[in-house]
């Protein structure tokens, strides 16, 4: 791997001059010269000779075995989903596949489209709305606790479909016979396609596959990152031609030219006008706007932290969507080339399809064209079979089949190295777990020790009277700059995908949760912080993120709500209670705060995410809730005997 250097990758970042004069700022402000000599930044920044090229292009495999589906459905599948994108009275069309070589049965059902533009735009510029997460609770970040962005249109339109589709019978049987089931859907009926895979992949009823033909992009970066974070992103496969404007309109605000884009396809698919007038001038505003969010995220991989660019983008809103799942792209010359990088997906979507030396109206007439040219496509690169998979990194000779300038080439090795750099921050962050579990182990003894002044650990560590509370202070302010950094990684997507589903992490992150937050609550309230800040977590108050983020990480490993799985945050609820029992006396809400924490207290001993120690004598706990007034109390005679019990427990080690 050539190393990029990031001061020589920040000043080739290309910009397009059209509809990007904002992005245009940063070169001007910052003095950065846009290349000249494309042959000298060739050799600059990809010294790979040609055999490392051979080696990495992994020839003789056929795109069936890359994406893991048989050869014989794809092109059946695009034929059947082009038929049913010009059925819209039927919602799709279903149609069983025999698969030769071991007498199987596929079925492929394909999703009907639409060309009006109130099922692609609904609402300017870019139709955008909150994933239901109702029905898809996982496409959410797990960090920052956002849900993933869609197109509201394409939302509504699958909306319309579900229940039929959730009763198709051909749905049942083929989970009856455990036959494997393919959604498929071309333009519009692509989203449509990709939107019930979601859905059955999130009832986990069926496993299917998703093939779309020309779709244009659906969700934003959290809908992409819950895909890959699920193991979700290799069951959806997505072939898009060389110029096809389609796959890349979601990537430009809704305008006139869109409108006339789909009124085209939309007198184009009725049979009664079978050669519509094309619409021209449309190309350049469209991928000009589309540039501008692929030269932002080019950005972004090459490191360049520049304010210039949150400040431009302030101004002027880029599309929110993103590619998701395995892309196989049609070269126009029988080649196909597939990619599962997200980033390179959008970098070649535009490089590809840029203008170069090539007549723009020529370009612009093949951009409309090529939407519906896919099942000829296919099966001539079918029967061919030369197929590349960019996974090992770029193959410059194939890519020549794309037509990427230089500058396009070093966007892709930028993808390639963000990639290798999430690696290695894995890498790095396994590397502190041995200083992790060190830090932990001292605070076990810590508290061990704290028990036998019958105090405990949170109210030893909120006192701070002794060295072996000032040592327990050091271990937590060392393990808080590891878990923050973790946390930055995190939200900057510099961490592989899955990170969050690893069970490791998910355990260490529990365990440094439940042992190190009850001495940040305590530190908070021994310093009196909620009298600047509020309360520790009550209405979005001061909570570290990085507690936010791993509680997460377990809740949704259990399929818990967001929120339930807050035994760290007991010693939070006890110390806001007694002061807003100051403030505002017995109130009811008061009461019912103080019965929530008791059912709290007892489920959370019962299954030990909560230690007893905080029924201690002396703990705060145990003295502030005796002394509540007995009406305030719903939970009186088990948690006396909680209490009891502890008492009894500590008398028999003594």
């Amino acid at each position: 791997m050539v190393e990029l250097k990031k001061l020589e990758v920040c000043k080739q970042v290309p910009f397009p001059p059209k509809s990007t004069a904002g992005l245009n700022l940063i070169y001007n402000n910052n003095k950065v010269p846009m290349p000249s000599n494309k042959s000298h930044c060739i050799a600059r920044c990809f010294k790979i000779t040609q055999k490392e090229n051979l080696q990495r292009e992994k020839m003789g495999e056929t795109v069936g075995k890359l994406i893991g589906l048989n050869d014989e459905v794809i092109h059946p599948a695009a034929t059947l989903a082009m038929e049913a994108h010009n059925s819209p009275s039927k919602p799709f069309l279903v149609k069983k596949i025999k698969i030769r070589h071991d007498h199987s049965s596929v079925v492929v059902l394909a999703f009907s489209g639409s060309m009006l533009p109130d099922d692609w735009f609904g609402q300017p510029p870019f139709g955008k709305t909150k994933i239901d997460t109702g029905k898809f609770p996982s496409l959410t970040s797990l960090n920052d606790g956002g849900d993933a962005v869609v197109n509201g249109s394409f939302l509504r339109r699958f909306n319309d479909v579900l229940d039929k589709l959730s009763h198709a019978k051909e749905l049942k049987e083929a989970t009856e016979k455990k036959r494997q089931v393919v959604f498929a859907g071309y333009s519009s009926g692509g989203p449509i396609a990709i939107l019930a895979t979601l859905y059955f992949l999130e009832k986990q009823t069926l496993s299917p596959r998703c093939l779309t033909f020309g779709s244009p992009l659906v969700g934003d970066r959290i809908f992409g990152h819950a895909l890959r974070r699920e193991g979700w992103s290799d069951y959806f496969t997505h072939f898009v031609m060389k110029y096809d404007i389609i796959p890349r309109i979601m990537l430009s605000p809704s305008s006139t030219e869109h409108e006339q884009i789909l009124n085209y396809f939309k007198s184009k698919f009725d049979r009664k006008n079978i050669n519509p007038a094309p619409p021209s001038g449309f190309y350049l505003t469209v991928m000009g706007n589309a540039s501008s969010v692929a030269s932002y995220e080019a950005c972004h991989l090459m490191g360049c932290r520049n304010p210039s660019l949150d400040i431009i983008k302030s101004f002027i809103e880029l599309s929110p969507y993103r590619p998701s799942g395995t892309y196989v792209f049609c070269t126009g010359n029988g080649n196909l080339v597939v990619v599962k990088n997200p980033n390179a997906v959008l970098q070649i979507l535009i490089h590809c399809a840029e203008l170069g030396e090539s007549d723009a109206a020529e370009v612009e007439k093949r951009s409309l064209d090529e939407h519906s040219a896919y099942p000829s496509e296919l099966k001539e690169s079918l029967e061919m079979q030369a197929v590349v998979s960019l996974d090992g990194g770029p193959a410059t000779a194939t890519l020549n089949d794309l037509g990427l300038s230089p500058q396009a080439m070093l966007c892709l090795q930028a993808a390639e190295e963000f990639e290798n750099r999430r690696s290695r921050n894995l890498e790095k962050i396994r590397k502190y777990m041995q200083k992790i579990e060190v830090e932990l182990e001292k605070l076990r003894k810590y508290k061990e020790n704290a028990q036998i002044s019958r105090l405990g650990y949170y109210d030893s560590f909120k006192l701070q009277k002794v060295d072996d509370d000032f040592n327990a202070n050091v271990s937590r302010l060392e393990l808080a700059e590891i878990w923050d950094e973790i946390k930055e990684m995190l939200k900057e997507f510099e961490l592989p995908d899955d990170f969050e589903k690893n069970p490791e992490f998910i355990e260490l992150g529990k365990i440094y949760r439940r042992l190190v937050e009850p001495l940040d609550i305590a530190n908070f309230y021994r310093h009196s912080k909620d009298k600047e800040t509020g309360a520790y977590v009550i209405g979005g108050g001061p909570r570290p993120k990085r507690y936010r983020f791993i509680q997460r990480w377990l809740e949704h490993h259990e399929k818990k709500p967001f929120g339930s799985r807050s035994e760290s945050l007991f010693w939070a609820d006890v110390e806001q209670l007694g002061i807003d029992i100051k403030k505002k006396g017995y109130l009811q809400e008061i009461k019912d705060r103080i019965h929530q924490l008791e059912r709290n207290l007892i489920a959370w001993i019962v299954d030990r995410s909560l230690d007893d120690d905080v029924l201690l004598e002396h703990s705060t706990f145990v003295q502030w809730w005796t002394d509540l007034p007995l009406e305030c109390k719903s939970e009186s005679d088990p948690i006396k005997n909680l209490i009891r019990g502890k008492a009894d427990t500590f008398i028999a080690k003594e």
